[in-house]
C-alpha cells in the first residue's frame, strides 16, 4: 500500500517544489540507508563515514544522485553504462576451487590509499581491483555480482536527493531507530491512515508517542486544510520527525498541542489556563529573585568595607566599583528582557492550549488515531468523548494483549460499532531472475491494529441496560405444591 501526498507529488506549474532550496529540508539516500538533514551552505555533513557539503545540491531537482569527489563536493552523476559489466563475461562454474586465503589482491591499502591520492574515482578503484584479483573470473556470475556490489557500496560514494514523504520517513526511522516510533511500519501506518479516514478538511485528534510520525504522516494527508489536535504525555511534545517533513508555516497554523495530564479537567469542566498563568508567573517570580545579581547598594557596601581596609587604593577601587556598577546594570538589563520574553512565550503558549481547549470541547472531531507507548484502554476511553458520531478510530500497539483489554472495555461500554483486532504482517520478496524468495531480514511483526467506528449512545438506555441485569434478575424457579390424593 503506498502512500503519497504534498511532499510527494508538488504541484503542476510551481516549478520551485521540484528543486531544492536553500533551509529545505531533504532526505539523503545512500544504497538503503537514508538520513534527515537541512539544506544550509556551508554546513559539512558526515553520512556513512562520508563527509560532503550540500552546496551544489541548491537549485537541482528532487531525485538527483550526486557522486562525492576530493574535498567533500558533490558532483551530479550522469548516467552511463557500466564499464565493469565486460568483466563479467568470464566465469566459472562453480566456487569449489576457490581458497579464501586473503592473498587473492594484489593490491594492497596502502596502493588503493595511492589510487584514491592521485583523484580516481570509485567506479575505477572497482576496476583496478578486479583486474588485480586472481580469484574473480573464477567465480561464478552470482558470486562476482556480489562482489562487485560489495566494492561499490565501500568505494563508490553516490548521495540521493529525496523530499521528504510518509513512506520515506517511516523507512528511515524503521531502519536506525525503531524503538523511537514504537516498531511502527510503513505498511501499517499506511493501514491506520485509511483505516482513520484521514482526508482534507477534517478533524482529526492524534495521540502519538513516535516522535511525531504519525503525527507528520496525517498533516501530510490533510495537505494543509483541516486540523490536527496533538495530545502528548510530560510537559512540552517530543515531534522530531514531523519538523523533518518541511511542512510550510500554514500547515502549523491548524495544529494544536494539548498535554494529556489535563484530559480530565477538560472533561470535568474545571480546565482554565488562568490558574496555568499564575503558576508561571509565580515560578517567574522565584527565579527572578533567587538568580538575580547583587544590587547597587550591595556592590557599594562590600566595596566601602574593602576601601576602609585598604585606603592607599581608594582611586583604583572606586574606578572598579563604577566599572562594576555599569555591569549589573547591562546584566540586569539583561535579565528584564530575558524575563520579558519568557512572559511573552508563556502567553503564547497559554493562548494556544485555550485555542486547543476549546477545539476538544467542540466533541466533533472527525478521526481519532493512538499509537503511544502509555497503555491504551484508559487513554482511548477518555479520548472518544471528544468524536463525534459515525467517526472511525485507530489503536495501534505492538503487542496484543493491551487491545484486547481494549476490546473487552469498549463491549461493556457501548457506543462503537464494527470493533476488528488485526495483526498488521508484510513478507518482502527478492524479486531478480532464478533467484525471486523471501528476504531473511524481514521483521517478524508489525504489531496490531484495533479500529472500530463511534455511534450516538444515549445515556439513560445505557445506565438502564447497565443496571438491568442486576434489578431484573430472575429468581430460582419455585417448586410446584402437588395437592395430596384423597384416600
Amino acid at each position: 500500500m503506498m502512500m503519497s501526498g504534498p511532499g510527494e507529488l508538488p504541484a503542476v506549474g510551481n516549478g520551485a517544489q521540484y528543486t531544492v532550496s536553500e533551509g529545505d529540508h531533504v532526505v539523503l539516500k545512500r544504497e538503503e540507508v537514508f538520513k534527515a538533514v537541512q539544506v544550509q551552505s556551508g554546513r559539512k555533513i558526515t553520512f556513512e563515514k562520508q563527509w560532503f557539503y550540500l552546496d551544489n545540491v541548491i537549485g537541482q531537482q528532487y531525485g538527483t544522485t550526486f557522486e562525492v569527489s576530493t574535498g567533500g563536493v558533490l558532483q551530479p552523476l550522469k548516467a552511463k553504462t557500466e564499464e565493469v559489466a565486460k568483466e563479467t563475461n568470464e566465469a566459472g562454474i562453480d566456487n569449489r576451487n576457490i581458497i579464501d586465503d586473503g592473498k587473492s589482491q594484489k593490491l594492497s591499502r596502502d596502493d588503493i590509499e595511492a589510487l584514491k591520492g592521485q583523484g580516481l574515482k570509485g567506479q575505477d578503484i572497482v576496476q583496478h581491483l578486479i583486474e588485480n584479483s586472481t580469484t574473480f573470473r573464477d567465480k561464478t556470475g552470482f558470486a562476482q555480482e556480489k562482489y562487485i556490489k560489495k566494492k561499490k557500496k565501500k568505494y563508490e560514494a553516490f548521495i540521493t536527493i529525496l523530499k521528504p514523504t510518509t513512506r520515506i520517513m517511516a523507512m528511515m526511522y524503521h531502519s536506525r531507530e525503531p524503538g523511537k516510533i514504537c516498531y511502527l511500519r510503513y505498511d501499517t501506518l499506511a493501514q491506520m491512515l485509511t483505516l482513520g479516514n484521514i482526508h482534507a478538511g477534517s478533524k482529526v485528534i492524534v495521540a502519538e508517542t513516535c516522535a511525531g510520525l504519525v503525527l507528520g504522516a496525517v498533516m501530510e494527508r490533510l495537505g494543509g486544510f483541516g486540523s490536527v489536535v496533538h495530545l502528548y504525555p510530560g510537559s512540552l511534545p517530543i515531534r522530531a520527525a514531523m519538523e523533518n517533513f518541511g511542512f510550510p508555516k500554514s500547515f502549523y497554523n491548524h495544529l494544536y498541542d494539548f498535554p494529556i495530564n489535563k484530559l480530565n479537567s477538560l472533561l470535568s469542566g474545571s480546565f482554565s489556563t488562568e490558574k496555568e498563568t499564575l503558576q508561571k508567573q509565580t515560578e517567574v517570580v522565584v527565579e527572578e529573585g533567587n538568580g538575580s545579581p547583587l544590587s547597587t547598594e550591595q556592590v557599594v557596601a562590600s566595596c566601602g568595607e574593602t576601601l576602609m581596609e585598604n585606603i592607599q587604593s581608594e582611586e583604583t577601587e572606586a574606578m572598579d566599583v563604577a566599572c562594576e556598577d555599569a555591569e549589573n546594570k547591562e546584566i540586569n538589563a539583561g535579565k528584564k528582557t530575558n524575563v520579558e520574553e519568557r512572559k511573552s512565550k508563556q502567553e503564547d503558549r497559554m493562548k494556544k492550549l485555550q485555542a486547543a481547549a476549546a477545539v476538544l470541547q467542540g466533541r466533533n472531531a472527525d478521526g481519532l488515531i493512538i499509537a503511544s507507548r502509555l497503555y491504551p484502554s484508559p487513554l482511548l476511553l477518555c479520548l472518544l468523548e471528544f468524536v463525534a458520531p459515525s467517526r472511525p478510530f485507530v489503536i495501534y500497539c505492538q503487542y496484543k494483549e493491551p487491545l484486547l483489554v481494549c476490546y473487552s472495555n469498549l463491549r461493556e461500554r457501548g457506543g462503537v460499532v464494527n470493533l476488528r483486532l488485526s495483526e498488521t504482517w508484510l513478507r518482502g520478496y527478492q524479486v531478480l531472475p532464478n533467484r525471486t524468495h523471501p528476504k531473511l531480514t524481514m521483521s517478524g511483526g508489525g504489531g496490531y491494529v484495533l479500529t472500530g467506528i463511534t455511534v450516538a449512545m444515549n445515556k439513560a438506555k445505557s445506565i438502564a441496560n447497565n443496571s438491568k441485569p442486576q434489578r431484573l434478575e430472575e429468581p430460582a424457579a419455585k417448586r410446584q405444591k402437588v395437592e395430596e390424593s384423597k384416600s
